[in-house]
């Protein structure tokens, strides 16, 4: 087995660097893995506008995985923005051809809408999403607001965040993260998997908004887990490691952005 861990994103191509596949491969390269990646869409984008999705043929997507898996031990594979209901029934297929003893563990971050507002899944794929990617994933990351749509039903504070992680996670029996960064108070996020209850909670960072915190905290569990940790354990480092990204973001022109490249503490 090699020394250092081999971890896939399957993802779209943000041109600003802070989301997308370049925030993953930032992220997965700083915690010591090697990353991979499968473009399923090219995003002309800033941290202020998405101005075009370009998606591509799903038969190329899962050409890229294809290639990747014949040449290296994947452990690992983090979904983000899949966009089309071609591109998620191709990835699954192919992940699903896997022996399941043998299936890298899948963390799958349901990009559903950007920073901006631009939504980054078809309408129509919302349900292809739910039958064919969840039941095989590991673990589930929505937002609060990805979790209302998942539950058709409002989340407003902890209490409904924590219920809302438990529901989903009993809905398709992998684990689930419900991250609680647009609640009012304290950045705290629940996890809920099959032998495990917990929550994860720091102080809220204030007057820093970032673009790609949703697909780099994704991206630092699948590293973790990569690296051997286990479920808990993987949520909680990758939380620490978002904290400190975010309070040591850098400033780019107008912009404030992740520090992917923070040191540990």
């Amino acid at each position: 087995m090699s020394s250092t861990p081999v971890v896939m994103s399957v993802a779209g191509s943000d041109c600003s660097g802070g989301a997308g596949i370049q925030a993953d491969l930032k992220t997965f390269s700083h915690l010591n893995c090697y990353g991979t990646t499968a473009v399923t869409c090219i995003v002309a984008e800033n941290p202020t506008e998405v101005r075009s999705i370009t998606s591509l043929p799903a038969k190329k997507v899962r050409e890229q995985m294809e290639l990747i898996f014949d040449a290296f031990p994947v452990s690992v594979v983090k979904t983000g923005m899949l966009y089309s209901n071609s591109i998620i029934k191709e990835v699954c297929s192919f992940l699903k051809q896997i022996d399941s003893l043998k299936r890298p563990k899948i963390v799958v971050d349901p990009v559903m809408v950007s920073t901006t507002g631009t939504k980054l899944l078809r309408k129509n794929s919302i349900q292809t999403l739910l039958e064919e990617l969840f039941p095989i994933a590991t673990l589930i990351t929505p937002n609060i607001h990805e979790a209302q749509l998942l539950l058709a039903k409002k989340i407003v504070n902890e209490l409904d965040a924590e219920q809302a992680a438990e529901l989903l996670c009993k809905r398709w029996g992998a684990g689930v993260l419900v991250k609680g960064g647009h609640l009012a108070k304290d950045a705290v996020d629940f996890l809920a998997a099959s032998k495990t209850h917990q929550s994860y909670r720091t102080d809220r960072i204030r007057g820093v908004k970032t673009n790609g915190t949703g697909c780099t905290y994704s991206a630092a569990i699948a590293a973790y887990l990569a690296q051997g940790n286990s479920l808990t354990e993987s949520v909680g480092l990758a939380k620490s490691f978002m904290t400190r990204a975010i309070k040591s973001h850098l400033k780019l022109g107008h912009f404030k952005a992740l520090n992917h490249y923070v040191v540990e503490p």
